[in-house]
C-alpha cells in the first residue's frame, strides 16, 4: 500500500505508541471475532430477505436514494 512513498511518510502515516515506537498489527481478540461472525450472519440474512413488490409504485431505483424524485413533471430534490 505504502511501496511508493518516501520514508518520511511512511513513517508518518505508521501507528506509534506512547515511547514513539512503531506498533505491531494483533490479530483480533475472541470479543472482536465473535463480532465479526456476528455482523457477517447478519448481513448474509438481510441479503436473503426478499421485499414484497410494491403495488403501484415508482419503476426503477428508490428516487428517495437515487437521485432526485421525479413525480408529474416535477422534480424533487431530498
Amino acid at each position: 500500500m505504502n511501496s511508493g512513498l518516501s520514508p518520511q511518510i511512511k513513517m508518518l502515516l505508521t501507528p506509534m505508541n506512547s515511547q514513539n515506537q512503531p506498533i505491531s498489527p494483533q490479530a483480533p481478540s475472541a470479543a472482536a471475532k465473535r463480532a465479526l461472525q456476528e455482523a457477517d450472519e447478519r448481513r448474509q440474512i438481510q441479503q436473503s430477505e426478499t421485499l414484497p413488490l410494491e403495488i403501484g409504485g415508482r419503476k426503477g431505483q428508490e428516487p428517495t436514494r437515487f437521485g432526485d424524485w421525479e413525480k408529474n413533471g416535477i422534480a424533487h430534490d431530498f
